[in-house]
């Protein structure tokens, strides 16, 4: 069974940074995409950033420049890291890690077939 665990819930102010980290466990292919997503309530969620196995990433508009994914692949074990500067309220959300053993280049939760269960990310002003 594949598992998403996700670390690092924090709490900053506008301008600060933070590093998410996501932990795959489980039967893993050749193949997958990582990617985080956050959602406030009474929006959609959105996509922030993806990672493929093959070293593609992309960002969504409103972190671009101010989030970086990246991936390690211990033995066994693959991780994505989040690194969130220059951070502002409205970076304010839940964010989930998600998977998919596709290569996509995609930032819709509809792409992604396993999901972490989410860590709280608040920035004050």
């Amino acid at each position: 069974k594949v598992q998403l665990v996700e670390t690092g819930v924090g709490s900053v102010q506008t301008g600060g940074s933070l590093t998410l980290s996501c932990a795959v466990s489980g039967y893993i292919y050749t193949n997958y995409t990582m990617a985080w997503f956050r959602h406030v309530p009474r929006k959609e969620r959105e996509g922030v950033a993806m990672i493929d196995s093959d070293g593609k990433i992309m960002y969504g508009d409103s972190v671009q420049g101010r989030f970086t994914i990246s991936l390690a692949r211990p033995i066994d074990v693959i991780t994505t890291h989040l690194r969130m500067n220059a951070l502002r309220p409205d970076d304010t959300a839940q964010y989930y890690c998600a998977l998919d053993f596709s290569l996509w280049e995609s930032l819709k939760a509809e792409d992604y077939t396993h999901w972490g269960q989410g860590t709280q990310v608040t920035v004050s002003s």
